[in-house]
């Protein structure tokens, strides 16, 4: 090969050599073709423009420092220098971002002396931000208290909300300088952590910079502030919830008994108290923000049972009470109070008080008489400031009425003393979770004297005159007794609810998709509150059963309030046989043909009879039970594809009974229409005929049969009432049902009819009694297989340990043995040095009796040498 490459490369070299010009256009062309490869790889490089260089993302106006280069390193230094700071990673093509902008100019605006509001562009590809760290969505924000931090917030881009958030940031802790303030702070139903730290000795005791990072530390887990943290400094405060060692943290509870941190059994870090308080606390309400986009939020909480999702007008950022909140949370915390005497001991902590009562007449009767006290501490009483009034009736308007009406309902005691703590009539008017006393209220029947004997009878009380009508009571406390049938209702039923409250203004679709009626904007509450379900309050409220798929809805009264309707809403669901309606979800009215919900009315011909009459959940009872028609209904939905194919034979059969007005051809799309259970079917595609005059004997075209025209026209022709009933009259129903075969038919379809419901019911039970034998064997099961893996475990561990047992007896049976070769090695060495020791000895006998015998020689030598000479 290589032999037949060098011939050739000599013949080209020859042609050249012969022909010069040849060589000179060789050496031409390949010049061009260099030149042409460098230009072309020149220009492939510039094909993809430059990007333009960012500019401002924030007008030059808000007070936010703009770092439209990713400038990282400038972020650290404004970080140090302002206390707080909220940084706002952004991309300038983000919609998500463009639209949070105007968000956070707002409260820039407003909080510019208190935070550092700084952006940055985390997209420009040579900024540092953009190298240093990985963005999964825009726009982010991170807030530093100091140097603690990021705090990520994970909220709605809403001014409130961020607005709400920095100011919970700036003030993780509420400062408790007395009782009444600790009172109100324990009194809502959120989780409540209070530390007591004296500040006597130093400016900040040593665990004081803890605690303050615990609740970062909180708001850092959960930006929603689900826990809310004091502090209390004055000991006689602390005293009131028995806490008496400095440098203490107190978790209160309501259901269960209040915990303080042990600080023997963990260290006290911030991590592990913020630990330590999620572990322990209590919540009754649960607030859930579904992000607008994909997301199983929903799915994940609705997997957990039955839940009752309440849409309130409130921003659970906000430091401002709710009464409709507290009603709510009122109302959560009763039913999961299944212990009625577990109260915590901060209820024995404030026992002196004194009652300043007003009696207020009953409008349902002339002789009852409800009283209702306010209890005041004496130590506010002894004050001549201090008067004995309540909320006028402007404030409450006529609320106190339905709230006093239930006073003297479930026990009317004989003529008693009004003192709350000898009356069997009385009951407090609080939420049951708070411990301080507000309200009390007495039943009794009295004559037209009997106030003014006992005011006389009893001094120690304020009195206020007898005025019907005209006390109020704040909106956020209601009627609490015993046996109202929602206090521990969780405990007397398998059909437990889970509270979760959303935000109406941003939850109202999701609302309107539950059952809501009528249009609401964002940022309005109050508008549109007051339409669909009859609240003025801007309050909706859906329980869903995502295992039995249904839901229900609370349609409110508007002489009721909102804690008598939810009452009853969860005592009727939670009821074995309740008496709640499903609530069908359907899609909304279509115009014309495209819908078919309309009926046209027979005195109007503007309106076109449509072919065929699409069918919705509000339109389907009406239309399909028309006694005065033969309804073929076609049930579809729009991923059938088998339904599809059957289009074409519903149209021309629609079109061969157009001319016929007692016949009506309609269809239903499952799929985004509920319908009763009873006029479900099992499978799509299916055609039922509901005959005229006889609506209970509907027909379903069989199965077995092709689904053609001829066959569907057969079809009605035999099952259809306008066949067997065409010379027959149309008679009121009093009169079929007055007399001949027809009454006798009815009485027995209606003795039917009750026999299957009797037969529901027990299905009903039994499958409860199952359900419940289910649960028990699954619990058994579990236990068994952890009884199972505990009984593995030992078996293991006894094994190990056995093992440990072996190894270590030959350990130690070896080590005598070698310790005894020692001891036998250490003999024969301490003999054999004795033995050493005596020949030594010997050898330094002989040694010297040799030296002593030389020394002899020599001197006798020398005698003999000195008598020679």
């Amino acid at each position: 090969m290589l032999r037949r490459v060098r011939q050739s490369l000599r013949q080209v070299l020859f042609l050249m050599a012969r022909r010069p010009a040849l060589l000179c256009g060789a050496i031409v062309l390949g010049v061009l073709l260099v030149l042409a490869v460098k230009f072309t790889c020149s220009r492939a490089k510039n094909v993809v423009a430059a990007a333009r260089p960012p500019v401002r993302f924030f007008s030059t106006e808000a007070p936010v420092v703009d770092l439209y280069l990713g400038q990282l390193d400038q972020v650290e230094r404004l970080r140090s220098v302002a206390e707080v700071s909220l940084i706002f990673f952004y991309a300038p093509w983000c919609a998500h971002s463009m639209a949070a902008r105007q968000e956070v100019q707002q409260v820039a605006k407003k909080l510019a002396k208190q935070v550092q509001f700084v952006a940055v562009n985390c997209w420009w590809s040579q900024g540092k931000c953009r190298k240093q760290n990985r963005f999964y969505q825009y726009p982010t924000i991170h807030l530093f208290y100091r140097r603690f931090g990021p705090i990520e917030y994970k909220g709605p881009f809403v001014a409130p909300y961020v607005e709400s958030f920095i100011l919970r940031v700036i003030t993780p802790l509420t400062y408790l300088p007395s009782r009444a303030t600790l009172k109100e702070f324990l009194s809502y139903h959120e989780p409540r952590v209070v530390g007591f730290f004296q500040f006597n000795s130093s400016p900040q005791p040593p665990g004081y910079i803890t605690y303050l990072s615990s609740a970062l530390q909180a708001l850092k887990r959960d930006f929603r502030g689900v826990v809310r943290f004091g502090v209390v400094t004055n000991k006689q405060v602390a005293e009131a919830i028995s806490l008496e060692d400095d440098e203490t943290v107190y978790l209160y509870r309501r259901l269960n008994s209040s915990l303080i941190f042990p600080r023997r059994e963990r260290n006290f870090t911030s991590e592990a108290i913020c630990s330590w308080v999620f572990e322990h606390h209590e919540t009754v309400l649960h607030w859930l923000q579904p992000p607008g986009t994909k997301s199983r939020l929903l799915e994940r909480e609705l997997t957990k049972g039955p839940a009752l999702l309440l849409f309130l007008p409130h921003n659970p950022l906000g430091s401002n009470p709710n009464p409709i909140l507290q009603q709510v949370a009122d109302i959560a915390v009763r039913y999961h109070s299944c212990d009625n005497n577990n109260h915590s001991s901060l209820d024995k902590s404030f026992t002196s008080h004194s009652l300043c009562c007003q009696s207020v007449l009953l409008p349902e009767s002339s002789t009852s008489v409800c009283e209702v006290c306010l209890s005041l501490s004496r130590s506010r009483l002894t004050s001549s400031s201090v008067r004995c009034s309540f909320p006028s009736t402007a404030q409450g308007g006529d609320v106190l009425q339905t709230y006093l009406r239930h006073c003297c309902l479930h026990q009317e005691s004989a003529p008693v003393s009004i003192k709350p703590t000898t009356s069997e009539g009385c009951s407090n008017l609080l939420n049951s979770y708070s411990p301080f006393s507000r309200y009390s209220a007495c039943c009794r029947k009295v004559e037209p004297q009997l106030n003014e004997s006992q005011a006389k009878e009893e001094p120690d009380m304020q009195r206020v005159p007898l005025t019907p009508h005209s006390s109020s009571i704040p909106p956020s406390s209601g009627p609490q007794w015993g046996g109202d049938g929602i206090t521990g209702l969780r405990c007397q039923t398998n059909r437990t609810l889970r509270f979760y409250v959303l935000d109406v203004a941003l939850n109202w679709p999701l609302a309107v998709r539950l059952g809501a009626t009528g249009n609401r904007s964002a940022s309005l509450h109050q508008e549109a509150g007051a339409q669909g379900d009859g609240s003025g309050d801007g309050s909706f409220a859906a329980i869903v059963n995502l295992k039995d798929e249904v839901h229900y809805v609370l349609h409110r009264s508007p002489a009721t309030t909102l804690t008598e309707s939810l009452e009853a809403f969860i005592r009727n669901f939670s009821a074995p046989h309740s008496l709640l309606q499903r609530h069908l979800v359907g899609e909304e009215d279509r115009k014309g043909v495209e819908g078919g919900t309309r009926h046209p009315n027979k005195h109007q011909h503007s309106p076109p009879r449509p072919l065929i009459t699409e069918l919705t959940t509000s339109s389907f009872l009406p239309s399909v039970m028309d006694l005065q028609k033969d309804v073929l209904l076609f049930y579809y939905t729009q991923w059938c594809g088998f339904c599809s194919v059957l289009n074409h034979i519903i149209i021309q059969l629609a079109r061969l009974l157009q001319g016929n007005s007692t016949i009506t051809v309609a269809r239903v799309n499952v799929a985004r229409n509920d319908l009763p259970w009873e006029f479900m079917v099992d499978h799509v595609p299916s055609i039922l005929l509901f005959p005229k005059y006889r609506k209970h004997f509907s027909v379903k075209f069989p199965d077995d049969l092709p689904i053609t025209l001829p066959n569907l026209l057969h079809f009605i022709l035999q099952h259809s009432g306008s066949v067997q009933y065409a010379d027959k009259p149309v008679m009121a129903s009093s009169e079929t049902e007055g007399s001949g075969p027809s009454a006798i038919f009815h009485a027995e379809f209606l003795a039917l009819q009750r026999e299957v419901q009797m037969l529901r019911n027990a299905r009903e039970r039994l499958s409860q009694q199952l359900a419940q034998l289910w649960r028990d064997n699954r619990r058994l099961t579990f236990d068994t297989r952890s009884l199972e893996a505990q009984n593995t475990e030992l078996q293991q561990e006894r094994q190990s340990l056995e093992e440990q047992h072996r190894e270590k007896s030959r350990q130690l049976s070896e080590a005598v043995r070698r310790l005894q070769e020692l001891a036998d090695t250490s003999e024969n060495l301490l003999n054999e040095n004795t033995l050493l020791r005596v020949l030594l000895r010997a050898l330094k006998d002989r040694t010297e009796a040799k030296e002593q015998a030389e020394v002899e020689r020599k001197e006798a030598e020398q005698k003999r040498s000195h008598m020679a000479s």
